[in-house]
């Protein structure tokens, strides 16, 4: 990924306020290697900021009015409240301060971008796709909401022109995307907070997933009754995953023995063969078979798919087996999830 059209070279500096969090600092890397100044603050460091600063972003731990002096744009986390002080300031001195999703949204229109949602299972599935694309050299920039074990953090500038990233439903804020493909892995009654109704919340997924262009496509998984009463609202080309009949891309023969999983992959009727996992649960096969279906509708070679997702290192904190000592099975787990 390069600059290209980014912000119409108006904008050197970027300052992040909760740049700690994890898809703020995701955000404020690709920026850092895109060439842009970044600044940010944190009620406390973590991390996220100490690789943010390594890499020469300026990093405050508190917040304050001076923090943003001389930034181009002002980027808030959901979390921050209007009244913090840097917003404030930033509006007194007409600096623009906009949503992370917006500034997600900036990155991905000069990109052609593959946007995960659901309620559940988004990071993982981010993740085994961004594995999967780098291992048939698309080599995409990975914006995740979650540490992928594979390279040590959340985020990482490709060489290639497609943008994957994880859209967060929660405040309906993955509405700024106009990505060129959508995953959504299941619609459950979460985040109910932000929508008034399921009908609103079923209507915003409708909406994300129309706003595929023409040439583009939703990878939408069968298991799920909601995800398909949506996806039949969608006037745009719909492909199918999953353990039920008549999906376009279906696991049969699924076996879940121990702590490897394996299933056998129908494309479209067609038998392509054999997948192993080295991860647990009937989500994951979903997970990983979404993650099929868009490599083979990238063009990929399904045994570089296999090869890829048989190698998977995980997601730091997404059911990760620590050990088992005495015959115990230790897992340590992000565990929200709430409905």
């Amino acid at each position: 990924m390069d600059k290209g059209t980014l912000f119409r070279e108006r904008v050197k500096r970027v300052h992040f306020i909760g740049v700690g969090g994890i898809g703020m600092s995701g955000i404020a890397e690709i920026l850092l290697d895109l060439g842009y100044e970044v600044s940010g603050s944190d009620l406390r460091g973590n991390d996220n900021t100490e690789r943010l600063r390594a890499k020469g972003a300026h990093i405050f731990i508190g917040h304050g009015p001076q923090n943003v002096v001389g930034s181009d744009v002002v980027v808030r986390s959901s979390a921050v409240r209007p009244e913090n002080p840097e917003i404030t300031n930033a509006k007194n001195l007409d600096i623009p301060v906009i949503p992370r999703a917006e500034m997600l949204a900036e990155l991905m229109r000069v990109a052609d971008g593959v946007a995960v949602a659901g309620t559940h299972g988004k990071t993982t599935t981010t993740s085994l796709m961004a594995t999967v694309l780098a291992a048939g050299d698309l080599d995409p920039t990975v914006i995740i909401g979650g540490k992928l074990n594979a390279i040590g953090t959340n985020a990482k500038r490709g060489a290639g022109n497609l943008m994957l990233v994880e859209a967060d439903e929660s405040d309906r804020s993955f509405l700024f995307l106009r990505p060129m493909v959508t995953c959504v892995t299941n619609i459950d009654e979460e985040h109910m907070n932000a929508y008034r109704d399921l009908e609103d919340l079923k209507d915003s997924f409708a909406t994300f997933m129309s706003s595929v262009p023409f040439y583009g496509f939703n990878l939408v998984c069968s298991d799920n009754a909601l995800l398909m009463e949506v996806a039949e609202k969608v006037h745009r080309r719909i492909i199918t995953y999953g353990i039920s009949k008549n999906s376009h891309y279906r696991a049969v023969e699924v076996n879940l023995d121990g702590q490897v999983s394996t299933y056998e992959v129908e494309a479209h009727g067609k038998r392509l063969g054999k997948i192993t996992l080295k991860m647990l649960g009937r989500h994951n096969i979903q997970n990983s078979l979404a993650t099929v279906a868009l490599g083979m509708e990238m063009g990929m070679k399904f045994s570089t798919i296999q090869e890829s997702l048989e190698s998977f290192m995980g997601v730091d904190r997404r059911f990760t087996i620590k050990g088992e000592p005495r015959g115990i099975l230790v897992v340590d787990d992000y565990g929200h999830h709430p409905t």
